[in-house]
């Protein structure tokens, strides 16, 4: 384990794919992702995340071409506390970037300032896909949309709701 919990494994996957046709985007927070990846495609993934924290530029090149091969998108996750330079290497070989604007394990953190100027910066270099998750509300959704991240992810906001509908109406 990368993170103390496990939000959504192996099984809920494959059962997710028998009930729906949209894109199923996985977040791997563990360690040695590469033992678990082709298990995922096999389950219905159609995006994979893994961990720069987790993986070595070799790791990551293996895994870049095997899911080119099975047409999955493969993203690169960077923690609050990982430098920008870290992923920069990788990012010839990702289809999109998750800046974690939260320390990733749990939902209902609070959004930390510092990943807006990643953002920024990482805009500045990479034409693909951003996506920023932790700690989105209509007020940060603002910031990291201004910065570059155009892929939001708000879990405890839209379902901590009262208003599910208009909670994600606030973040367009």
């Amino acid at each position: 384990h990368l993170v103390p919990n496990i939000t959504i494994g192996l099984v809920v996957v494959k059962f997710m794919r028998k009930c729906t046709h949209l894109a199923l985007d996985v977040n791997l927070m563990i360690k040695n992702p590469a033992k678990f990846v082709g298990a995922f495609v096999n389950a219905g993934s159609d995006m994979i995340t893994v961990h720069i924290e987790t993986v070595s530029l070799k790791e990551l090149q293996a895994i870049a071409k095997g899911l080119k091969k099975s047409k999955v998108k493969l993203g690169i996750s960077l923690n609050p506390g990982t430098p920008l330079a870290k992923i920069k290497p990788a990012l010839e070989l990702v289809d999109f970037v998750l800046v974690m604007s939260v320390n990733p394990g749990f939902g209902g953190q609070a959004f930390i300032p510092g990943a807006i100027k990643k953002i920024s910066q990482l805009r500045a270099i990479f034409t693909k896909d951003i996506a920023v998750d932790g700690g989105i509300n209509a007020l940060t959704a603002k910031l990291v949309k201004q910065a570059g991240a155009n892929v939001l992810i708000a879990g405890s906001y839209i379902f901590g709701s009262k208003n599910i509908k208009q909670a994600i109406n606030s973040l367009r």
